[in-house]
C-alpha cells in the first residue's frame, strides 16, 4: 500500500511540470525563417513530373570549390589533434589583412588587433550585435536595411533590443532612406546593419551613402555592421564592389564604430566551410573576441589552413566572377521581355518586379513552381511591412547559382510561364 501511495504521489509532481520549459521569452519574437515560408507556400503544389526542378530560391553557391582548396584542407587533416584558438591562426590573421590591404588599398590594418577570423559572417552578423547591444537600455535600437537578411532582426530581437527597418527605394536604385529616420529614433541606435552588395537588390553603397553614414555614426555613436559576403561578385574587373573600409579611408577616417564581416562562401565557393572574418575598430574586436571566446565559434584548424590558401589566390575568383557575368548577361535580357529587371550593381541575384503579370510575388512564386517546376523566393518574405509599405511586395529573388544552362533553361520557362498570363 505504501509503495502505491509513493506512485500516486509521484505521478502527482509530475503532473505539476510544466508542458514545455521555460525559456527566452525573446526567442517567441523571432518569425519563421523566409524558406519555411516558401515551403508552406508550395507544399499542396504539384509541379509536372516531366520538367526537373529548377531552383533560384537559395542563394547557395553551386560552383565547384577550387582544387587549391581541397588540396588545402587534406593537407591540414593532422591538424584536427589540436583545439583552434578563437583568435585564429596568426598566418590567417595576416593573410586576411594582406588581402584587406591589396583588395581596398588600404595603407594598414593590424592583423592583431583589427582582423578576427570567425564562423562565417551569418555567425559574426548575430553574436556581433550581442556584444555592443545594450539590451538593457530603455528604448534601445538596430536599425535594419528593408528587404533585408533575416539575421538583422533576430540578432536584434535576442539582444534585447528593437529592429527598425529602414525601407529601400526602387526609384533610388534601392538605396535605404535614412532621411525618413526620425532623429528620436536615431538617438536610440546603438547598432546600424548594412548590406552592400544588399541581398537581395544588389545594390552596392556609394562613397556619398558612407559619408552620410558615418556622420549619422559621429553624432549618435551606433556602431556601424558592414556585411558584405557579396563583395567579390560583380560585374566590371575595372571597378570592383566599394567596402566599408576603403569608404573610411578615401574619406580620411579611422575605423571608429565601423567593422566590416566578409566570408569566403560565395568568393571561393566554400559555403561548407563557415569561414570569414571581421575587421575595422580595434576596441570593438577585442570585446567581441572575449565574447566569441566564450560563445565557442573558433574555425576549425583545418579549414583555417584551407582559408589562408583560399585569400591568397585572386585566379579562381576572377573565374567565378567570369561564370557569374555569362550567366546574367544572358539570363537578364531573356527575362527582361517579360517582367522588370535589370543587371545589379553586384552580387548574384536578379530582383525582378512581377507586377506587370497581374500576380503578387507569393502568387507568381507559386503558379511558377505548380505550372513550370520553377523555384523562386517572393520578396515580401524577405522584407517586413514597415511604415505602411512591404518594399518586397511585387518582387521576386531569383539565385543564379547554377550552372549557364540551368540558369537558361529556367528562365525560358519563366518567359514561357509569364508569356503564357499575358494571353
Amino acid at each position: 500500500m505504501r509503495a502505491a501511495r509513493k506512485k500516486r504521489s509521484a505521478r502527482t509532481a509530475l503532473s505539476n511540470v510544466p508542458a514545455e520549459p521555460d525559456v527566452n521569452p525573446l526567442l517567441d519574437r523571432l518569425q519563421p525563417y523566409p524558406f519555411e515560408k516558401l515551403r508552406v507556400l508550395l507544399k499542396d503544389a504539384t509541379p509536372p513530373a516531366d520538367l526537373p526542378h529548377i531552383s533560384f530560391g537559395i542563394g547557395e553557391p553551386k560552383h565547384a570549390t577550387p582544387a587549391l582548396i581541397r588540396e588545402a584542407v587534406v593537407a591540414a587533416l593532422d591538424t584536427l589533434s589540436s583545439y583552434p584558438a578563437t583568435i585564429g591562426t596568426p598566418a590567417l590573421r595576416e593573410t586576411i589583412a594582406a588581402w584587406a590591404m591589396r583588395r581596398y588599398g588600404l595603407p594598414s590594418l593590424d592583423a592583431a588587433a583589427e582582423v578576427l577570423p570567425v564562423s562565417g559572417s551569418r555567425e559574426a552578423l548575430f553574436a556581433l550585435a550581442q556584444t555592443v547591444v545594450d539590451g538593457t537600455r530603455p528604448g534601445a535600437v538596430v536599425l535594419c536595411p528593408n528587404p533585408f537578411y533575416q539575421i538583422y532582426e533576430g540578432a536584434a530581437l535576442l539582444a534585447g533590443a528593437a529592429p527598425y527597418f529602414v525601407n529601400s527605394d526602387p526609384a533610388r536604385n534601392f538605396a535605404c532612406d535614412y532621411a525618413a529616420v526620425p532623429g528620436d529614433v536615431w538617438a536610440r541606435t546603438q547598432l546600424l546593419y548594412v548590406c552592400s552588395p544588399g541581398n537581395p537588390t544588389g545594390a552596392v553603397l556609394t562613397l556619398d551613402d558612407w559619408r552620410e553614414l558615418f556622420a549619422l555614426s559621429d553624432k549618435h555613436g551606433f556602431v556601424i555592421a558592414s556585411d558584405e559576403c557579396y563583395s567579390e561578385i560583380y560585374f566590371d574587373e575595372a571597378n570592383p564592389s566599394l567596402g566599408g573600409l576603403e569608404a573610411a579611408h578615401r574619406l580620411g577616417r579611422g575605423f571608429e564604430r565601423l567593422v566590416m564581416l566578409s566570408s569566403l562562401s560565395k568568393r571561393s565557393n566554400v559555403p561548407g566551410m563557415r569561414s570569414g572574418f571581421v575587421a575595422g575598430d580595434a576596441a570593438i574586436l577585442k570585446r567581441f573576441l572575449l565574447y566569441r571566446t566564450y560563445h565557442g565559434a573558433a574555425l576549425s584548424p583545418v579549414y583555417q589552413a584551407a582559408s589562408v590558401a583560399a585569400w591568397s589566390d585572386e585566379a579562381h575568383v576572377r573565374d567565378n566572377r567570369a561564370k557569374y557575368v555569362s550567366k546574367f548577361s544572358t539570363v537578364t535580357p531573356m527575362l527582361a521581355d517579360v517582367l522588370d529587371v535589370r543587371l545589379p550593381d553586384a552580387a548574384f541575384y536578379l530582383w525582378a518586379n512581377v507586377a506587370r503579370t497581374g500576380l503578387t510575388d507569393a502568387e507568381f512564386a507559386r503558379r511558377l513552381y505548380a505550372d513550370y517546376n520553377v523555384t523562386v523566393l517572393p520578396g515580401s518574405y524577405l522584407a517586413r511591412t514597415a511604415h505602411g509599405v512591404n518594399p518586397g511586395r511585387d518582387f521576386v529573388r531569383l539565385a543564379l547559382v547554377a550552372d549557364v544552362k540551368e540558369c537558361v533553361d529556367g528562365a525560358k520557362r519563366i518567359v514561357d510561364f509569364c508569356r503564357g498570363l499575358a494571353r
